[in-house]
């Protein structure tokens, strides 16, 4: 399996989506992609006990994607071997009538995750200047001073949440929060694909909906307002990462490789050590245990 560079996939520059790789060829086999991620899988598991015993860093993971892009599966195994208390996911729906009455981060606050832990976010913030940016009907429903109708919702408008997103992010990263984000980039024709196996599937055409057909013809729009979200929003402190993702089993890889190797950076986590007092005194309480 040839070796991943992180760097590859990382939007330092400006990018168009429309010529931007949906499948990497590796050349690696399905058991080379297994064994990979089952070996990333391990390091960061122990990593993540490391840094919740450290207890000053905390990692949110934003994924962003089109439908069936693999945001789920792909939670389900890079996670895989993570301890329970230490990995949290959040999966934003249609904001309800309670997020409403408040601005629209507010329910993303809420989510963060503690220092320590994991938080996934299953898409994330960015759908206020992606979904409503293809349907700016939305956005009346927030109940914004100086917005009555559609059409008082200027380009300045997205200048401003955009710059407000960004803020939110440094914020975090300033305090501790690795912010690192993914956008599973699929072809329309895989969508298809997978799209059409969710019906013939008896397993899987529950989590079809005539919905996905509706947005799937907004494709472009779609692609248009993701590229302006991730070249205006990709930040040295919280990076967008666009990941291939025709291949679910590789999009994988990529991203725990790069989670990983984001990890690395933060050079000052060491476990606790133990206190001088008990360390000690430990032959003591080893004895008492086995009274």
């Amino acid at each position: 399996m040839k070796s991943i560079n992180p760097d590859d996939f990382r939007v330092a520059k400006y990018i168009k989506l429309s010529t931007s790789p949906t499948n990497l060829n590796n050349d690696a086999t399905d058991d080379e992609k297994e064994a990979e991620l089952e070996n990333i899988q391990q390091k960061l598991s122990k990593r993540q006990d490391v840094m919740y015993a450290h207890n000053r860093h905390a990692v949110l993971i934003c994924l962003q994607g089109m439908d069936t892009s693999g945001k789920d599966s792909l939670i389900r195994e890079v996670f895989k071997e993570f301890n329970t208390r230490g990995v949290i996911v959040h999966s934003f729906k249609t904001p309800n009538s309670t997020e409403l009455e408040h601005d629209y981060l507010w329910r993303h606050y809420l989510a963060l995750p503690e220092k320590g832990k994991f938080g996934v976010f299953n898409r994330t913030h960015y759908e206020n200047v992606l979904v409503t940016r293809v349907h700016p009907e939305y956005i009346l429903f927030e109940n914004l001073p100086g917005i009555e109708k559609v059409e008082d919702i200027t380009p300045k408008f997205w200048k401003h949440r955009m710059r407000q997103i960004k803020n939110f992010e440094k914020y975090l990263s300033q305090n501790g929060t690795l912010v690192l984000k993914f956008y599973l980039h699929m072809s329309k024709e895989e969508q298809r694909k997978r799209l059409l196996k969710r019906l013939e599937s008896g397993e899987d055409n529950w989590k079809f909906s005539i919905g996905d057909l509706k947005e799937r013809e907004l494709w472009d729009e779609y692609q248009k307002y993701y590229e302006e979200a991730i070249n205006e929003t990709s930040t040295k402190h919280s990076p967008w990462y666009v990941i291939p993702a025709d291949d679910k089993e590789m999009a994988r890889v990529i991203v725990a490789k790069i989670i990983w190797e984001e990890l690395q950076k933060l050079t000052d986590i060491d476990e606790p050590e133990l206190d001088p007092k008990v360390k000690a005194n430990i032959e003591e309480y080893k004895e008492l245990l086995k009274e």
